[in-house]
This record gives C-alpha cells, sequence and structure tokens, in this order.
C-alpha cells in the first residue's frame, strides 16, 4: 500500500482539477532505471488503467501502481513540499537504502 499525506492529496487534488481531470483520475507512480542512485521515482495524474495495474485509495485519494514498481514502492508514503528546498511530491520510501540529495532517486 502507498499513504498519502494531507499535503499530497490537497495538491494532486488542485493540480488534477486545472487539468481538467474528472473524478475518474488518479495518481500514478511508479519506478524506472536512471538518476544518481540507480532508481528514478515518477508520478503523473492519469485516468487510463492498464494491465497489471495495483490499485490503493488512502486519504481519499486513488494511486495506481504497476505491478514491477509496486515491489520497489510498497510501505511509500507520498507528501507534498512547498518549501524552501523546492517545490514538489516527495517519496518516503522504507526500502530505500540510499538516496541521492535531490531526493529524486534511491537504490535498495
Amino acid at each position: 500500500m502507498i499513504k498519502v499525506k494531507d499535503s499530497a492529496r490537497e495538491q494532486a487534488r488542485k493540480l488534477m482539477a486545472e487539468d481538467g481531470m474528472g473524478d475518474g483520475a488518479f495518481i500514478r507512480v511508479g519506478v524506472e532505471g536512471g538518476g544518481c542512485s540507480g532508481l528514478m521515482y515518477q508520478l503523473k495524474f492519469d485516468t487510463e488503467m492498464k494491465d497489471g495495474d495495483q490499485t490503493f485509495e488512502d486519504n481519499g485519494v486513488k494511486v495506481v501502481v504497476d505491478k514491477k514498481s509496486f515491489l520497489y514502492l510498497v510501505g511509500t508514503e507520498l507528501d507534498y513540499s512547498g518549501g524552501l528546498n523546492g517545490k514538489g511530491f516527495v517519496f518516503h520510501n522504507p526500502n530505500a537504502n540510499r538516496t541521492c540529495g535531490c531526493g529524486e532517486s534511491f537504490s535498495l
């Protein structure tokens, strides 16, 4: 399961509304190779389900993860930071052994 903090929920709802996405929209998160530490987080808003997707709902937000990425993201908490260190969604992944300085990539 992936947890969604209040700040991430509010920002996601705001951005999806600005993009004109309806009630069926959700957050799609995933992992792909790359970045300083070997694996990079992916986040986008989507309305199309794919074969093998895992679906969760937390804090009133639907989150979808592809089957492969789920293994890397189980137990992750999605947050949003609007502070001086940069704005954006933040992944707090208990499975990551190492993260890069910007927090956008990790390794196991």
